[in-house]
């Protein structure tokens, strides 16, 4: 690779565009990131701006190279990964866009799932796709664009149109026009591709009205997508050679390589994914499957299950109560008090998501008294984001057949060691922290490396991927039941 010593990732996500250049040993030699604008013209409608994130995604790069303090001639390859199931549209020739986004919080296509519901096609979405027929998807939006935007269906039956998520609209962006392309990660969020063909498939196209002239090509997770072109930040000739959407690419840059091996984000909400292995596993328990990866002509599977919220829990304590300053204080206020004491709290405020799908579950504490304190709201409120994940592994294990060896965690909340000892000790599993907790970023990094050979193989990905920290559970048995027992019986209340 001579100068190129360097990988760069993208990860653009919801609230924020962030870049990262790495070195082989997978240091972080600098950093970029800026938010943009959130738009919500109407109640339970999300949009974004596609240039605006393009422009975002432009001065990350720039920032992140003048931090590294390197050429964006030193770079080796570029990885990316993103807000997955967020819907574009725009002019294949000019780049337009056709609207603003439609992202993936946006619930403005639910009364369409409702009537494809009631026309019986729900267990032919999940068979075909692995999902469930829900506005979170990209393929109901796409829908919405093309009908409601005039003129958009004569421009895409004339083959003007291109749709994409943000992994391809930033592809497309990145190549000069290039390239329209996404991954299989990505197409598999969209409701449109075959989980086991890894095709668009005609059933779906046909259900959603959407043709096939506005999809990109489906390709691996590392592969040589195109070439840098006309950007501001870099120079043309840089490879964009690896793909994956967050949740995938947090478990990649885990190095959960083997079936059974979890890791589970923790942001505003919270994901847990399992390697389930080369052949997609049927959820009983109310779980989504999704594919992981594409490498070297071999497919990985995953389980994945959402909570809906997890540290937006902390950021009401902090601005809907007032009980903490910042986030970061909810530790020290929760070790005010060795135990919860009988306060159970569920963190049903914007519904219940798998394995309940309750959205009309209402948050809750359970089992004030007198002797309640703030810190006892606080602990509580910790060990029901841990319980509500508890609930999404027992569904794994049930939907998998296989046990959580390791439990890895990864995202802002994983610094709170009061809540990692809680998750060991309620999952009666070690859970374990990276020393790299932006894993999103370094599993961009990573396909984007092993697109162009920076990085022979996964084996070499497991050599440098290293854990700060182990969580051992403590809890008895008889513990860990009473404390499942009240979370179960709240869980009905709520």
């Amino acid at each position: 690779m001579g100068s190129r010593r360097y990988v760069l990732s993208v990860d653009q996500g919801t609230t924020s565009s962030r870049a990262t250049v790495l070195d082989a040993k997978l240091r972080v030699c600098g950093v970029g990131q800026k938010e943009f604008t959130q738009f919500f013209p109407k109640p339970g409608w999300v949009e974004h701006d596609l240039n605006e994130i393009w422009a975002s995604t432009e001065w990350c790069i720039a920032k992140a190279l003048r931090s590294a303090g390197i050429k964006g001639s030193d770079l080796a390859a570029i990885g990316i990964t993103n807000q997955r199931e967020t819907t574009g549209l725009w002019h294949r020739g000019t780049g337009k866009p056709l609207h603003k986004a439609i992202v993936w919080q946006d619930r403005r296509t639910s009364a369409l799932c409702g009537e494809l519901k009631a026309l019986g096609h729900e267990a032919k979405v999940k068979e075909t796709t692995g999902l469930v027929l829900d506005p979170y998807f990209s393929g109901t939006k796409v829908k919405w664009l093309l009908d409601s935007v005039r003129g958009a269906r004569a421009k895409a039956d004339a083959g003007e149109l291109a749709f994409g998520t943000i992994d391809t609209w930033l592809v497309y962006k990145m190549t000069g026009h290039a390239s329209h392309v996404t991954d299989v990660s990505n197409a598999s969020r969209t409701m449109l591709m075959g989980l086991q063909s890894l095709e668009w498939d005609e059933a779906m196209m046909s259900m959603l009205d959407v043709p096939r002239s506005v999809l990109p090509r489906i390709a691996a997770s590392a592969e040589v997508y195109g070439m840098t072109r006309g950007m501001k930040s870099l120079p043309d000739g840089i490879p964009v050679s690896g793909m994956a959407g967050d949740q995938q690419a947090a478990l990649f840059g885990q190095a959960c390589f083997t079936p059974g091996e979890s890791k589970c984000t923790y942001g505003t909400g919270a994901f847990l994914l399992m390697n389930v292995g080369e052949a997609p596993v049927a959820s009983k328990a109310g779980l989504l499957t999704t594919v992981g990866w594409k490498l070297d002509g071999k497919t990985t599977y995953a389980l994945e299950g959402s909570c809906f919220i997890a540290g937006a829990a902390v950021q009401w304590l902090r601005d809907g109560l007032g009980l903490i300053k910042k986030a970061s204080d909810i530790e020290a206020l929760a070790k005010t008090v060795k135990t919860s004491g009988e306060v159970v709290f569920v963190p049903a405020l914007a519904g219940l998501g798998a394995p309940h799908w309750r959205p009309d579950a209402r948050g809750l504490f359970a089992g004030i008294d007198r002797s309640t304190t703030r810190g006892h709201l606080a602990r509580a409120v910790l060990e029901g984001i841990a319980l509500q994940i508890q609930d999404l592994a027992e569904a794994m294990k049930l939907d998998s057949g296989r046990d959580i060896p390791a439990f890895k965690v990864d995202g802002g909340a994983v610094k709170n060691d009061l809540l990692m000892q809680y998750q060991a000790d309620i999952l009666g599993t070690n859970v374990v922290r990276p020393k790299n907790v932006e894993t999103t970023s370094l599993g961009a990094a990573f396909l984007g490396g092993l697109g162009v050979g920076f990085w022979k193989s996964a084996d070499d990905v497991r050599r440098v991927w290293k854990a700060d920290k182990v969580f051992k559970p403590k809890m008895s048995e008889g513990e860990r039941a009473q404390h499942l027992g009240k979370w179960r019986e709240a869980v009905k209340r709520a």
